[in-house]
């Protein structure tokens, strides 16, 4: 974007000190000296050169015509901007978004950056510049919802009230419209985007570079990145003195991740073990190569598996299909006797049973429901059916009704894709990060 072509009213000299006082404002304040150590990354400089500010995802610049323009509170606004562009690995985290559509996943990542900052509670450390673009909405959103929904129009699934199960109500956060996108452009040739009668922005105030992130190896993208975790840690330890609440996009970044997959698999079969008695309906796998054909022990087989999927509104197609993908591949390595798919919202409305050969399995899945959550009703229906199995998988987006009534012995594991603060009844949870 380019900025206004106005005289500049401030000299060079005065220039980088006003952005050096917005550096350590930031790097003094509790609420962001989280981010003081990763300011200090890469190079700060001011250009004469028509643009506003950029990023190449390391180094930040900005223009001296722009900030001649800006206030200390809106100077100190821009330069946290930019680093949480850097902080949040916005580049190298998105450069398939960028390829895509650079415009809209630039919008996107202004829009979660300028969350940051609009929820700051000390309204006079930084005020947003003019033209910058938030919109309460976005409220905790990650750079990918944002994109997608300004691409497809169609929001993310509103949280669910533990308290209230089965309503699918969210929690205060204003509700996004939902309809066709259609961009256009205003008089000024800024473009936007409607969505159901209201217009969202497109036109930052910066612009982002990605050539920098191109040219780097695999290996060096860790250490960045592994360079930006351990500065933001350092500046976690000085934050947790002062008591400050760390945004979420934050604390997800510096979360461990956990591969559930391998979480997933090794509980199937752990689950499975301790049997040591010999059986003839499966010959042993590991002396099939010499064709010796002999009993295989009991710990070497998975018996029958229970997989009931949360079929409650809030559950996304995209999410679920990549939970019966997961299903498969497990069946196939571990060859369990049987697999007992339950769809289930706020009763069970069916069941699939699977046995032998999984190779078609993902076709011949048939989800049912839609409506509300009540996971109680799992317990509920295996008891009733007598049913016997080795272990249960409970895949669920985590919004689930309080006193959940879960009166079985059998492990259970967990797979929740939302509601991280989720704590099971019994058994095993993993979170399911697909951002």
């Amino acid at each position: 974007m380019q900025a206004p072509e106005q005289p500049m009213i401030k000299s060079m000299d005065e220039l980088n000190i006003l952005l050096k006082k917005a550096h350590i404002r930031l790097m003094r304040h509790p609420e962001t000296c989280l981010y003081g150590g990763a300011m200090l990354m890469g190079e700060s400089s001011v250009n004469e050169e028509a643009f506003t500010a950029y990023t190449d995802g390391f180094n930040k610049r900005y223009s001296a015509v722009f900030l001649s323009t800006l206030t200390l509170e809106e100077a100190t606004a821009l330069a946290l901007h930019e680093n949480l562009h850097v902080i949040l690995k916005h580049i190298p985290r998105h450069l398939d978004l960028i390829k895509e559509d650079a415009k809209l996943a630039n919008a996107a990542m202004d829009y979660v950056d300028n969350d940051i900052i609009m929820c700051l509670v000390d309204k006079t450390l930084c005020h947003l510049p003019k033209g910058g673009l938030y919109d309460p909405m976005f409220h905790n959103w990650s750079v990918r919802e944002v994109y997608d929904y300004l691409k497809t129009g169609q929001p993310k699934p509103p949280p669910k009230t533990p308290t209230n199960p089965g309503q699918g109500q969210g929690q205060g956060q204003p509700q996004p419209p939902s309809g066709t996108p259609q961009r256009s452009k205003d008089s000024q040739g800024g473009e936007h985007v409607n969505i159901g009668g209201k217009d969202f922005g497109l036109e930052g105030l910066d612009e982002h570079d990605v050539s920098a992130m191109e040219g780097k190896t695999q290996e060096e993208m860790k250490e960045l990145s592994e360079e930006i975790d351990e500065a933001l840690r350092h500046g976690g330890l000085l934050a947790g003195r002062f008591g400050v609440k760390v945004p979420r996009v934050i604390t997800d970044m510096l979360e461990p991740k956990v591969d559930w997959k391998r979480v997933l698999a090794e509980f199937v079969t752990n689950s499975t073990k301790g049997n040591d008695e010999y059986t003839w309906r499966r010959f042993n796998r590991h002396r099939l190569a010499d064709d010796n054909y002999l009993p295989s022990v009991e710990d070497e087989t998975v018996g029958e598996i229970i997989y009931a999927v949360d079929t409650s509104g809030s559950m996304t197609q995209a999410i679920l299909n990549e939970g019966s993908g997961e299903l498969a591949s497990i069946c196939q390595s571990c060859e369990p006797e049987k697999v007992r798919v339950l769809w289930w919202d706020t009763k069970v409305h069916g069941e699939q049973v699977f046995s032998e050969n999984y190779d078609n399995l993902r076709k011949l899945l048939k989800p049912q429901g839609g409506g509300g959550t009540r996971v109680s009703c799992v317990s509920e229906y295996l008891t009733k059916k007598t049913v016997k199995a080795d272990c249960i998988i409970i895949f669920t987006d985590g919004y689930l009704e309080s006193g959940i009534n879960w009166d079985t012995n059998v492990p259970t594991l967990w797979l929740v894709t939302s509601n991280k603060s989720f704590v099971p009844p019994r058994g095993q949870m993993v979170y399911i990060d697909n951002n």
